[in-house]
Protein backbone atom coordinates (compact mmCIF):
# COMPACT_ATOMS: atom_id res chain seq x y z
CA UNK A 1 0.00 0.00 0.00
CA UNK A 2 1.44 3.34 -1.22
CA UNK A 3 2.21 5.98 1.21
CA UNK A 4 1.62 9.74 0.16
CA UNK A 5 3.30 12.44 1.86
CA UNK A 6 -0.05 14.56 1.25
CA UNK A 7 -1.90 12.63 3.94
CA UNK A 8 0.31 14.15 6.69
CA UNK A 9 -2.23 17.15 5.38
CA UNK A 10 -5.02 15.50 5.99
CA UNK A 11 -4.30 15.32 10.05
CA UNK A 12 -6.81 17.08 12.23
CA UNK A 13 -5.38 19.54 14.74
CA UNK A 14 -6.96 18.60 18.19
CA UNK A 15 -8.99 21.41 19.81
CA UNK A 16 -8.40 22.18 23.01
CA UNK A 17 -11.23 21.33 25.15
CA UNK A 18 -14.09 24.00 25.62
CA UNK A 19 -14.94 25.54 29.09
CA UNK A 20 -18.74 25.91 28.80
CA UNK A 21 -20.15 28.74 30.91
CA UNK A 22 -23.22 27.31 32.99
CA UNK A 23 -24.14 31.04 34.52
CA UNK A 24 -26.25 31.89 31.92
CA UNK A 25 -28.78 28.84 30.26
CA UNK A 26 -30.18 29.02 26.52
CA UNK A 27 -33.87 28.08 26.49
CA UNK A 28 -34.86 26.30 23.87
CA UNK A 29 -38.27 24.67 22.96
CA UNK A 30 -38.77 21.18 21.24
CA UNK A 31 -41.22 21.33 18.09
CA UNK A 32 -42.35 18.25 17.39
CA UNK A 33 -42.09 15.29 19.76
CA UNK A 34 -41.75 12.39 17.45
CA UNK A 35 -38.91 9.96 17.44
CA UNK A 36 -36.28 12.45 15.65
CA UNK A 37 -36.73 14.68 18.66
CA UNK A 38 -35.68 12.27 21.12
CA UNK A 39 -32.03 12.70 19.43
CA UNK A 40 -32.57 16.78 20.25
CA UNK A 41 -33.49 16.25 23.46
CA UNK A 42 -30.82 13.40 24.46
CA UNK A 43 -28.14 15.79 23.33
CA UNK A 44 -29.48 18.72 24.77
CA UNK A 45 -30.11 17.25 28.08
CA UNK A 46 -26.41 16.79 28.12
CA UNK A 47 -25.84 20.29 28.53
CA UNK A 48 -25.23 22.35 31.64
CA UNK A 49 -26.01 25.47 30.34
CA UNK A 50 -29.32 24.28 28.18
CA UNK A 51 -32.93 24.27 29.49
CA UNK A 52 -35.72 22.74 27.55
CA UNK A 53 -38.77 24.68 28.77
CA UNK A 54 -41.52 24.01 26.01
CA UNK A 55 -42.79 21.43 23.82
CA UNK A 56 -45.26 21.19 21.00
CA UNK A 57 -47.07 18.46 19.45
CA UNK A 58 -50.41 18.17 17.43
CA UNK A 59 -51.23 15.30 19.21
CA UNK A 60 -52.71 16.10 22.45
CA UNK A 61 -50.84 14.21 25.50
CA UNK A 62 -48.19 13.30 23.37
CA UNK A 63 -45.58 16.26 24.64
CA UNK A 64 -46.28 15.84 27.75
CA UNK A 65 -45.54 11.90 27.77
CA UNK A 66 -42.40 12.53 25.60
CA UNK A 67 -41.35 15.08 28.77
CA UNK A 68 -41.73 12.56 31.42
CA UNK A 69 -39.96 9.50 28.88
CA UNK A 70 -36.93 11.56 29.12
CA UNK A 71 -37.14 13.48 32.48
CA UNK A 72 -38.03 17.32 31.37
CA UNK A 73 -38.94 18.72 34.45
CA UNK A 74 -41.07 22.06 34.78
CA UNK A 75 -41.97 22.65 30.81
CA UNK A 76 -44.91 23.97 29.50
CA UNK A 77 -46.51 21.96 27.09
CA UNK A 78 -48.90 23.15 23.86
CA UNK A 79 -50.61 22.21 20.84
CA UNK A 80 -49.09 23.92 18.22
CA UNK A 81 -45.85 26.06 17.46
CA UNK A 82 -47.90 29.09 17.02
CA UNK A 83 -49.14 28.45 20.48
CA UNK A 84 -45.16 28.01 21.69
CA UNK A 85 -43.69 30.83 20.56
CA UNK A 86 -46.70 33.15 21.31
CA UNK A 87 -46.50 32.17 25.28
CA UNK A 88 -42.81 31.81 25.88
CA UNK A 89 -41.66 35.01 25.85
CA UNK A 90 -37.97 34.31 27.41
CA UNK A 91 -37.52 31.71 24.69
CA UNK A 92 -34.23 31.83 23.03
CA UNK A 93 -34.71 29.00 20.53
CA UNK A 94 -35.97 26.01 18.80
CA UNK A 95 -35.63 22.78 17.45
CA UNK A 96 -38.10 21.94 14.65
CA UNK A 97 -38.27 18.28 14.81
CA UNK A 98 -41.73 18.15 12.84
CA UNK A 99 -43.19 16.15 9.67
CA UNK A 100 -41.34 17.70 6.65
CA UNK A 101 -44.43 19.55 5.11
CA UNK A 102 -44.26 21.70 8.17
CA UNK A 103 -40.80 22.52 8.51
CA UNK A 104 -41.21 25.50 6.26
CA UNK A 105 -44.51 27.14 8.43
CA UNK A 106 -42.97 26.50 11.27
CA UNK A 107 -39.53 28.06 10.92
CA UNK A 108 -41.21 31.29 9.61
CA UNK A 109 -43.02 31.37 12.54
CA UNK A 110 -39.84 31.16 14.73
CA UNK A 111 -37.88 33.66 12.74
CA UNK A 112 -40.62 36.21 12.37
CA UNK A 113 -40.57 35.88 16.41
CA UNK A 114 -37.04 36.49 16.52
CA UNK A 115 -35.93 32.94 17.53
CA UNK A 116 -32.64 31.22 16.51
CA UNK A 117 -34.35 27.79 14.96
CA UNK A 118 -32.38 24.08 14.52
CA UNK A 119 -34.29 22.86 11.91
CA UNK A 120 -34.10 19.06 11.05
CA UNK A 121 -33.10 17.88 7.40
CA UNK A 122 -34.28 18.11 4.58
CA UNK A 123 -34.75 21.66 4.82
CA UNK A 124 -37.85 21.85 3.00
CA UNK A 125 -40.36 19.91 0.93
CA UNK A 126 -39.84 22.47 -2.43
CA UNK A 127 -37.25 25.04 -3.09
CA UNK A 128 -40.23 27.93 -2.94
CA UNK A 129 -40.63 27.07 0.62
CA UNK A 130 -36.74 27.24 1.42
CA UNK A 131 -36.86 30.54 0.02
CA UNK A 132 -39.64 31.57 1.93
CA UNK A 133 -37.81 30.58 4.83
CA UNK A 134 -34.49 32.16 4.03
CA UNK A 135 -36.28 35.54 3.56
CA UNK A 136 -37.95 35.38 6.99
CA UNK A 137 -34.40 34.24 8.22
CA UNK A 138 -32.77 37.27 6.73
CA UNK A 139 -35.14 39.65 7.94
CA UNK A 140 -34.91 38.08 11.44
CA UNK A 141 -30.93 38.19 11.84
CA UNK A 142 -31.04 35.21 13.75
CA UNK A 143 -29.76 32.13 13.12
CA UNK A 144 -30.99 29.10 11.20
CA UNK A 145 -28.85 25.91 10.28
CA UNK A 146 -30.42 22.52 9.21
CA UNK A 147 -29.82 19.52 10.73
CA UNK A 148 -27.13 17.26 8.72
CA UNK A 149 -25.27 15.61 11.67
CA UNK A 150 -22.80 13.77 9.39
CA UNK A 151 -20.89 17.49 8.69
CA UNK A 152 -19.88 16.67 12.41
CA UNK A 153 -18.15 13.28 11.77
CA UNK A 154 -14.42 13.34 11.15
CA UNK A 155 -14.58 10.91 8.72
CA UNK A 156 -17.41 12.63 6.41
CA UNK A 157 -15.37 15.67 7.09
CA UNK A 158 -12.55 13.99 5.48
CA UNK A 159 -13.82 13.80 2.16
CA UNK A 160 -14.23 17.96 2.02
CA UNK A 161 -9.97 18.01 3.75
CA UNK A 162 -9.25 15.78 0.51
CA UNK A 163 -11.19 17.56 -1.88
CA UNK A 164 -9.64 20.86 -1.01
CA UNK A 165 -6.40 19.69 -0.51
CA UNK A 166 -5.90 19.04 -4.32
CA UNK A 167 -5.06 15.64 -4.45
CA UNK A 168 -7.76 14.62 -6.60
CA UNK A 169 -7.04 17.64 -8.70
CA UNK A 170 -10.13 19.24 -10.50
CA UNK A 171 -13.28 17.86 -10.06
CA UNK A 172 -15.32 16.16 -13.07
CA UNK A 173 -17.71 13.70 -11.91
CA UNK A 174 -19.31 12.68 -8.53
CA UNK A 175 -21.39 10.04 -7.39
CA UNK A 176 -23.73 8.93 -5.19
CA UNK A 177 -24.83 5.50 -4.60
CA UNK A 178 -25.93 3.59 -1.03
CA UNK A 179 -29.82 3.49 -0.24
CA UNK A 180 -31.53 0.91 1.35
CA UNK A 181 -33.05 -2.94 0.53
CA UNK A 182 -36.12 -2.92 2.50
CA UNK A 183 -36.26 0.54 4.78
CA UNK A 184 -39.82 2.34 4.17
CA UNK A 185 -40.00 4.11 7.21
CA UNK A 186 -43.41 2.79 8.52
CA UNK A 187 -42.39 1.70 12.14
CA UNK A 188 -43.08 5.18 13.63
CA UNK A 189 -46.58 5.09 11.23
CA UNK A 190 -47.52 6.95 8.07
CA UNK A 191 -46.14 10.37 8.46
CA UNK A 192 -43.11 9.68 6.45
CA UNK A 193 -44.94 8.42 3.70
CA UNK A 194 -47.97 10.30 3.43
CA UNK A 195 -48.00 13.68 0.55
CA UNK A 196 -50.16 15.92 3.19
CA UNK A 197 -47.19 15.19 6.07
CA UNK A 198 -44.20 13.66 4.24
CA UNK A 199 -44.21 15.72 1.44
CA UNK A 200 -41.26 13.91 -0.38
CA UNK A 201 -39.76 10.50 0.35
CA UNK A 202 -36.52 9.06 0.13
CA UNK A 203 -35.18 11.50 -2.14
CA UNK A 204 -36.04 14.48 0.71
CA UNK A 205 -35.40 12.05 3.84
CA UNK A 206 -32.24 10.62 3.22
CA UNK A 207 -31.22 11.93 -0.57
CA UNK A 208 -30.34 14.97 1.32
CA UNK A 209 -27.71 13.50 3.24
CA UNK A 210 -25.99 11.74 0.03
CA UNK A 211 -26.41 15.45 -1.59
CA UNK A 212 -24.80 17.19 1.03
CA UNK A 213 -21.75 14.21 1.65
CA UNK A 214 -20.36 15.29 -2.11
CA UNK A 215 -21.83 18.66 -2.93
CA UNK A 216 -20.23 19.65 0.60
CA UNK A 217 -17.01 18.56 -0.46
CA UNK A 218 -16.90 20.16 -3.78
CA UNK A 219 -17.99 23.79 -2.39
CA UNK A 220 -21.42 23.53 -2.80
CA UNK A 221 -21.41 24.71 -7.14
CA UNK A 222 -24.98 25.68 -8.32
CA UNK A 223 -26.74 23.21 -10.39
CA UNK A 224 -27.64 24.25 -13.48
CA UNK A 225 -30.21 21.49 -14.85
CA UNK A 226 -31.82 18.15 -13.45
CA UNK A 227 -33.11 14.43 -15.25
CA UNK A 228 -34.69 12.76 -12.62
CA UNK A 229 -36.29 9.63 -12.13
CA UNK A 230 -38.77 8.77 -9.03
CA UNK A 231 -40.80 5.64 -8.28
CA UNK A 232 -43.02 4.35 -5.68
CA UNK A 233 -43.77 0.72 -6.82
CA UNK A 234 -42.88 -0.68 -3.33
CA UNK A 235 -44.65 1.89 -1.30
CA UNK A 236 -47.65 1.34 -3.16
CA UNK A 237 -47.91 -2.80 -2.77
CA UNK A 238 -49.57 -4.03 -0.09
CA UNK A 239 -47.89 -7.15 0.59
CA UNK A 240 -45.09 -5.09 1.38
CA UNK A 241 -46.44 -4.37 4.77
CA UNK A 242 -48.00 -7.82 5.81
CA UNK A 243 -49.02 -6.34 9.06
CA UNK A 244 -50.43 -3.14 7.98
CA UNK A 245 -51.71 -3.47 4.03
CA UNK A 246 -53.67 0.02 4.60
CA UNK A 247 -50.57 1.52 4.52
CA UNK A 248 -50.35 0.87 0.56
CA UNK A 249 -53.14 3.46 0.10
CA UNK A 250 -51.62 6.03 2.28
CA UNK A 251 -48.32 5.70 0.01
CA UNK A 252 -48.29 9.49 -1.64
CA UNK A 253 -44.24 9.66 -1.51
CA UNK A 254 -41.11 8.28 -3.89
CA UNK A 255 -39.37 5.00 -2.44
CA UNK A 256 -36.96 5.28 -4.99
CA UNK A 257 -35.32 8.39 -6.89
CA UNK A 258 -32.50 8.76 -9.47
CA UNK A 259 -30.69 11.43 -12.16
CA UNK A 260 -28.78 13.46 -13.72
CA UNK A 261 -27.39 16.77 -12.32
CA UNK A 262 -25.24 19.53 -14.06
CA UNK A 263 -23.17 21.76 -11.62
CA UNK A 264 -21.52 25.14 -12.13
CA UNK A 265 -17.63 24.24 -13.13
CA UNK A 266 -18.16 21.35 -15.65
CA UNK A 267 -19.26 18.45 -12.94
CA UNK A 268 -21.72 16.15 -13.73
CA UNK A 269 -23.56 14.59 -10.45
CA UNK A 270 -25.22 11.17 -10.68
CA UNK A 271 -27.45 10.66 -8.40
CA UNK A 272 -29.19 7.38 -6.74
CA UNK A 273 -31.51 6.37 -3.47
CA UNK A 274 -33.33 3.99 -2.02
CA UNK A 275 -35.97 3.44 0.61
CA UNK A 276 -36.41 -0.12 -0.90
CA UNK A 277 -35.38 -2.08 -4.01
CA UNK A 278 -34.20 -5.35 -4.45
CA UNK A 279 -30.47 -4.72 -4.32
CA UNK A 280 -28.77 -4.36 -1.38
CA UNK A 281 -26.80 -1.30 -2.34
CA UNK A 282 -26.87 1.37 -5.44
CA UNK A 283 -23.39 1.22 -5.09
CA UNK A 284 -20.39 3.33 -3.40
CA UNK A 285 -20.43 6.93 -3.70
CA UNK A 286 -17.46 8.54 -6.12
CA UNK A 287 -15.51 11.53 -6.54
CA UNK A 288 -13.79 11.65 -9.67
CA UNK A 289 -10.72 14.21 -10.46
CA UNK A 290 -7.78 15.20 -12.96
CA UNK A 291 -5.17 13.71 -10.65
CA UNK A 292 -7.16 11.02 -8.42
CA UNK A 293 -10.25 9.29 -7.53
CA UNK A 294 -12.03 8.89 -3.86
CA UNK A 295 -14.05 5.95 -3.16
CA UNK A 296 -16.52 6.44 -0.50
CA UNK A 297 -17.94 2.89 0.96
CA UNK A 298 -21.90 2.78 0.61
CA UNK A 299 -24.10 3.12 3.55
CA UNK A 300 -27.93 3.06 3.28
CA UNK A 301 -28.47 6.37 4.38
CA UNK A 302 -25.66 8.65 4.58
CA UNK A 303 -26.52 9.93 8.01
CA UNK A 304 -23.77 8.58 10.09
CA UNK A 305 -20.23 7.35 9.78
CA UNK A 306 -19.11 4.74 7.17
CA UNK A 307 -17.83 0.88 8.32
CA UNK A 308 -14.87 0.77 6.00
CA UNK A 309 -11.95 3.64 5.28
CA UNK A 310 -11.97 6.00 2.32
CA UNK A 311 -9.76 5.00 -0.55
CA UNK A 312 -7.68 7.16 -2.93
CA UNK A 313 -6.76 6.11 -6.34
CA UNK A 314 -3.81 7.57 -8.45
CA UNK A 315 -1.59 6.67 -11.32
CA UNK A 316 2.11 7.61 -9.56
CA UNK A 317 5.02 6.60 -11.76
CA UNK A 318 2.77 4.70 -14.41
CA UNK A 319 2.06 2.69 -12.06
CA UNK A 320 -1.66 2.67 -10.34
CA UNK A 321 -1.73 2.69 -6.77
CA UNK A 322 -4.69 2.94 -4.27
CA UNK A 323 -4.50 3.39 -0.59
CA UNK A 324 -6.86 3.66 2.11
CA UNK A 325 -7.50 7.13 4.67
CA UNK A 326 -7.00 5.81 8.43
CA UNK A 327 -10.31 5.80 9.69
CA UNK A 328 -10.73 8.45 12.96
CA UNK A 329 -12.67 7.08 16.15
CA UNK A 330 -16.82 7.70 15.66
CA UNK A 331 -18.24 10.24 17.76
CA UNK A 332 -21.59 11.32 19.25
CA UNK A 333 -22.10 13.79 16.25
CA UNK A 334 -25.89 14.27 16.74
CA UNK A 335 -24.43 15.68 20.11
CA UNK A 336 -21.76 18.00 18.14
CA UNK A 337 -24.58 18.92 16.23
CA UNK A 338 -26.60 20.47 19.04
CA UNK A 339 -24.08 21.48 20.70
CA UNK A 340 -22.63 23.60 17.77
CA UNK A 341 -26.29 25.22 17.33
CA UNK A 342 -26.35 26.33 21.09
CA UNK A 343 -22.60 27.42 20.75
CA UNK A 344 -23.63 29.78 18.21
CA UNK A 345 -26.71 31.23 19.96
CA UNK A 346 -24.68 32.00 23.01
CA UNK A 347 -21.45 33.99 21.07
CA UNK A 348 -23.54 35.34 18.25
CA UNK A 349 -21.98 32.75 15.84
CA UNK A 350 -23.10 31.51 12.95
CA UNK A 351 -24.90 28.32 11.16
CA UNK A 352 -22.38 25.24 11.14
CA UNK A 353 -24.71 24.70 7.67
CA UNK A 354 -26.09 27.53 6.63
CA UNK A 355 -29.37 27.78 4.60
CA UNK A 356 -27.38 28.93 1.79
CA UNK A 357 -25.71 26.17 1.05
CA UNK A 358 -28.89 24.12 1.95
CA UNK A 359 -30.88 25.73 -0.72
CA UNK A 360 -28.64 24.77 -3.07
CA UNK A 361 -29.15 20.75 -1.87
CA UNK A 362 -33.45 21.53 -1.72
CA UNK A 363 -33.30 22.68 -5.38
CA UNK A 364 -31.41 19.38 -7.01
CA UNK A 365 -34.53 17.83 -5.10
CA UNK A 366 -36.88 20.41 -6.67
CA UNK A 367 -35.34 20.21 -9.69
CA UNK A 368 -35.23 16.47 -9.86
CA UNK A 369 -38.92 16.06 -8.91
CA UNK A 370 -40.21 18.88 -11.88
CA UNK A 371 -37.90 16.54 -14.25
CA UNK A 372 -39.55 13.23 -13.57
CA UNK A 373 -43.33 14.62 -13.48
CA UNK A 374 -42.51 16.34 -17.14
CA UNK A 375 -40.23 13.64 -18.45
CA UNK A 376 -37.68 15.90 -19.93
CA UNK A 377 -34.77 17.81 -18.22
CA UNK A 378 -35.31 21.12 -16.73
CA UNK A 379 -33.66 24.12 -16.03
CA UNK A 380 -32.60 24.45 -12.18
CA UNK A 381 -32.86 28.53 -11.03
CA UNK A 382 -32.25 29.79 -7.37
CA UNK A 383 -34.21 32.79 -6.69
CA UNK A 384 -31.55 35.35 -4.84
CA UNK A 385 -32.92 36.31 -1.08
Amino acid sequence: MAKIADLDAFEKIQEEEKVIDTSKKVKIGIIGTGWIAENHARALLKMDDVEIVALADLIPGKAERFAQRFGIENARYYESDEALIAAEKDLDAVSICTYNTQHAPCAIHALEAGLHVMLEKPFTVTLDEAIEVMKAEKKSGKILTIGFQPRMSENMQMIKKIVQSGELGDIYYIQTGGGRRRGIPTPFGTTFIEKETGGIGALGDIGCYSLDMLLNAVGYPKPLTATGYISDFFGKDPAYYPNHPEYAEKFGVDDFAAGFVRLEGGIMLDFRISWAMHMNTCGDALILGTKGGLRIPSTDCWNGEFKTPLTIYKTLCDEMVEYQVPMKPAADFFFKKMRSFVDAVKEGGKATVPSSEIVINQAIIDGLVRSAKLGKEVEIEIPEV
